[in-house]
């Protein structure tokens, strides 16, 4: 599907010579692209300037190296991780978020509150706290949230107040409950108790509110999810050969129309890997995708000639296939193509149209190594 995607964005640039054939052709290749990354339509990038949370930047660079390649496929639980800021927008701590962005097909994995905690106040006298309890609840009724009916309790333990910094809540049984029924989202309440269950005023604990707290330490909910789309099953055990098999060429769209002679040479190069850059900005896609800017899906190049080497990575059919092709023994049969034998993810990084922020792994996005099949 990439293939031909790349194939043609490559003939909208060399080979239809009106402007509307160009622009028949780009908008065709960019909605194959689109579908390539399970999307009808590319998000609308944000209005103004806004910067991701920091929990999410710093969870791609776990996950991806710069150019957005998997390092290890085993560290994200699914493969989207969907980032929601409090709409409240109140300092009382009382947190709505939206998730209407969330596909129905997407089965729900964990979903995470992130809680920035301030420093604690100054209190008068000797006493002073040490500990005291964070609960949160789902709220089930809105306008009685504080009665044992209306709220139900998803997570509690004991916060040190000694210093600052994210405390993190498993909420996923109450958004699983949304995702099943979206009227049902009151949202979440969060007390903060002493030791024994008793109230404390003022709380000597705080929370960073939506409102008059810096964008990085606002409340935000962490939702780790499955779309169900899974790559091909080519051999992808062990992590990924980043090396290219191929000389360093420059990573550009390979061009239509070459000559004979350029022909010949490449049937003569055996089956090997070589650059091919996706550049997002160059297609129009930079003012929603974060990270990366681009990234190399490489593609496989060559001939496969009799007899097959083992640097060729020939499967038996293949073997087989060139030795009929090559004595001449049935009619119609090729030589075995040059294809990826073995193929990687990218994420990527980027606002979906509620502007929430969105990491999203991709299977066989790239070629990793390439063999005569």
């Amino acid at each position: 599907m990439l293939g031909t995607v790349l194939l043609l964005l490559a003939l909208a640039k060399t080979a239809c010579p009106s402007p509307a054939s160009v622009a028949s052709w780009r908008a065709e290749a960019l909605k194959k692209l689109l579908e390539v990354f399970g999307m009808e339509d590319p998000p609308a990038p944000p209005t103004h300037f806004k910067q991701p949370p920091q929990y999410m930047v710093d969870l791609f660079n776990t996950v991806a190296n710069a150019d957005g390649v998997t390092k290890n496929p085993d560290i994200l639980k699914g493969n989207t991780v969907r980032s929601f800021l409090d709409k409240t927008h109140s300092e009382e701590m009382r947190f709505l978020f939206v998730l209407s962005s969330v596909a129905k097909n997407e089965k729900i994995l964990t979903a995470e509150l992130h809680l920035f905690r301030l420093w604690p106040r100054v209190t008068d006298g000797p006493k002073r706290h040490h500990f005291c309890q964070v609960s949160v609840y789902q709220v089930l009724e809105k306008d009685k949230p504080d009665t044992p009916e209306g709220k139900k309790l998803l997570a509690a333990r004991l916060v040190s107040l000694q210093t600052s910094g994210w405390e993190v809540f498993a909420i996923t049984p109450a958004v699983r409950d949304w995702a099943e029924d979206e009227s049902s989202n009151q949202g979440l309440l969060v007390t903060v108790q002493g030791l024994g269950g008793s109230p404390l005023d003022p709380p000597p604990l705080q929370f960073a509110s939506s409102r008059g707290h810096h964008e990085s330490k606002k409340p935000m909910l962490v939702l780790f999810t499955d779309d169900g789309r899974r790559g091909a099953s080519l051999p992808t055990a062990g992590f990924p050969d980043l090396k290219p098999q191929a000389p360093n060429l420059p990573a550009k769209m390979p061009k239509l129309g070459r000559s004979r002679s350029t022909r010949s040479l490449n049937r003569l190069q055996p089956c090997q890997r070589h650059p091919l850059s996706v550049d997002f900005e160059e297609i129009g896609w930079s003012g929603w995708i974060i990270s990366p800017r681009g990234y190399n899906a490489f593609h496989c190049k060559g001939s496969c000639p009799f007899p097959l080497g083992e640097n060729m990575r020939p499967t038996n059919h293949a073997t087989v296939q060139s030795i009929i092709n090559a004595l001449k023994l049935s009619e119609g049969v090729s030589s075995p193509c040059c294809v990826p034998d073995k193929l990687y993810s990218i994420n990527l990084l980027y606002f979906d149209d509620d502007e929430n922020v969105v990491l999203k792994q991709y299977d066989d996005m790239a070629a990793a190594s390439c063999g005569c099949h």
